[in-house]
């Protein structure tokens, strides 16, 4: 079940974004928990490209808490930025690049590519699909989250 303040939140983030030319999906727990798995969300984490990243700082400017800039860290980086709408948390990533093996910077990724809708309380939310999500967070190391996505992908494939 999501909290009603996630999905007020995430109504503001679909309207203001409606005429938007930015390809923006919601990632994270809240992505996951729209798709239908048991999670516990504490934040509102949306991927876009770098474009999309600066559009949605322009369009949620009063609720700007941390700028968009590039930033890295040792396995991913972004041009990452932070909103605060009604008390909630709202991560912005745009240009998502995993590092690979040799050292190297992937290509970012294009959220478009790995894109699926789920209708939720009249809106038609752009999400990242769980089979991507599954493969990304075992890209990045984590590999408890990816197991748990893979058992859920597993157990609705079995029914």
């Amino acid at each position: 079940m999501i909290d009603s303040a996630y999905l007020r939140v995430l109504r503001k983030i679909h309207d203001r974004l409606a005429d938007s030319p930015a390809v923006w999906v919601v990632t994270g727990s809240l992505g996951m928990a729209l798709q239908g798995m048991p999670m516990t969300v504490n934040d509102i984490d949306i991927q876009t490209d770098r474009s999309g990243a600066y559009e949605m700082e322009r369009r949620f400017a009063p609720f700007v808490t941390r700028r968009v800039t590039l930033s890295e860290a040792e396995n991913i980086r972004s041009h990452f930025g932070r909103l605060t709408i009604d008390g909630i948390q709202v991560e912005i990533m745009g240009d998502i690049q995993k590092r690979r093996a040799d050292g190297r910077w992937e290509e970012p990724v294009d959220p478009a590519r790995h894109r699926l809708y789920v209708e939720r309380d009249g809106m038609r939310i752009p999400v990242l699909s769980l089979a991507y999500e599954y493969r990304a967070y075992l890209r990045l190391g984590r590999r408890e989250k990816a197991e748990k996505i893979r058992r859920w992908i597993e157990g609705q494939n079995a029914r």
